[in-house]
């Protein structure tokens, strides 16, 4: 009787082994990143986005993602940059509204990460990247990792904003993406 009695709680109150997840957890996911400008990080980060994850930690490779930024929402904590980056010198919001990356290939590397590779397109260019994420499963399963762009790659911050001495040319993006267990 106590066996099954602490079965069955341990059943009630522990995640089921979840084989699949899919969709998306807009509240357990975030995007952010850091970028330096006269030598200082300057971190911010994106409020809205969405997208579309399918993951089987037993069949990796089979699995996907979609992600879409919309760039108005971008907050670096203040109003005046947060303007200025949506001008066509920067991320031309009016054209190009939305930053997207599409998978192509998940590679297993071991102990939960993976090596997660796609495009990005920001202001109509479309690139091909590769990063490496830590899975953490649970009933929302979720995706951590970072890369780093170069904005001169996407045409952001053209201009007199293309001097790199002011503003550097890479960027780091950080992301947590997670996706209900099915």
């Amino acid at each position: 009787m106590k066996r099954s009695l602490l079965a069955c709680l341990l059943a009630v109150t522990l995640p089921a082994a979840a084989g699949e997840y899919s969709g998306f957890a807009a509240d357990q996911s975030r995007v952010s990143f850091v970028s330096t400008q006269m030598n200082v990080p300057v971190e911010g980060r994106f409020q809205r986005f969405g997208g579309e994850i399918h993951f089987d930690p037993a069949t990796p490779t089979t699995g996907s993602a979609r992600l879409e930024v919309e760039l108005q929402s971008i907050d670096t904590g203040l109003e005046e940059a947060d303007e200025e980056v949506a001008s066509a010198e920067w991320f031309d919001i009016a054209k190009h509204p939305k930053a997207v990356f599409e998978s192509s290939a998940v590679e297993a590397l071991g102990d939960q990460t993976y090596r997660i590779r796609g495009t990005l397109t920001i202001k109509g260019t479309t690139r091909e990247i590769a990063t490496e994420a830590r899975f953490e499963p649970g009933a929302i399963g979720a995706f951590s990792g970072s890369f780093k762009l170069m904005r001169s790659d996407y045409a952001i911050g053209e201009g007199m904003w293309s001097d790199t001495s002011v503003v550097a040319d890479d960027i780091e993006i950080r992301y947590r993406i997670a996706a209900p267990a099915q």
